[in-house]
């Protein structure tokens, strides 16, 4: 393995770990922001039947498609249209950050709505009756009990979300952005070499999800030290 050509293009590999932890990083936020209301919804669709349909089709959509069908539809199928390359969206659009942003987004605000409704459904119900009995008005038992115990016990669940989506990331290489895949493929078309740049980038990846899975387990030990104690 040629590592001296590795070490030589350092930096290469430092714009590609910067430019997947910026995708990952925004994405999850995003994604969340999407999926703190929508999972509510779905938990809740027997108040609002039509707003819960909506958002059963946005999950079963980006959980029915491949990631990378996604970013293809967004990245290529978008610009076919003459109304969108006319409109404001397109200084968005014409460039591949935001297109795998907006992919990765939507694609993560989906399994995490799921996880979202799994956790506010299996709340404990005497948590809820104890905040009506203090008073509670419906709002701030969803802001002071319901969310904070549900998103606390969903920790795990979250964690494979973003061990998921690091690696998805890696689809971004595929619309010519250079993150850590991207600099590996390269390297290696620059070398004429075999598999340096992707074992380098393979090494990359699993130290991110080392960090990425000890930060979560620091969250689990802080905030579910009370469920370990319970049992």
């Amino acid at each position: 393995m040629r590592v001296d050509l590795v070490l030589a293009n350092w930096t290469l590999f430092a714009h590609g770990v910067v430019m997947t932890l910026q995708l990952t990083a925004l994405a999850l936020a995003l994604g969340f922001a999407i999926a703190l209301p929508a999972g509510l919804l779905r938990a809740r669709a027997r108040r609002h039947p039509r707003a819960a349909r909506l958002v059963n089709a946005y999950v079963y959509l980006f959980r029915g498609t491949p990631l990378l069908v996604q970013t293809f539809l967004i990245y290529y199928g978008l610009a076919q249209f003459g109304w969108i390359r006319d409109s404001w969206a397109w200084t968005l659009l014409r460039e591949p950050w935001w297109c795998a942003l907006i992919a990765f987004s939507l694609n993560c605000g989906a399994y995490m709505t799921e996880i979202v409704r799994g956790a506010v459904e299996t709340t404990p119900k005497g948590e809820l009756e104890a905040a009506a009995a203090l008073g509670l008005s419906p709002h701030q038992t969803d802001a002071l009990v319901l969310l904070p115990s549900a998103l606390r016990r969903a920790l795990p669940q979250f964690g494979n979300e973003a061990v998921f989506m690091l690696h998805g990331s890696a689809i971004a290489s595929v619309i010519t952005l250079q993150d850590i895949l991207g600099a590996g493929r390269t390297l290696n078309a620059k070398f004429y070499l075999a598999y340096e740049g992707f074992v380098t980038a393979a090494i990359l990846y699993m130290a991110l999800t080392f960090l990425l899975v000890l930060a979560f387990r620091f969250l689990e030990r802080r905030y579910l030290r009370h469920l370990a104690l319970a049992h």
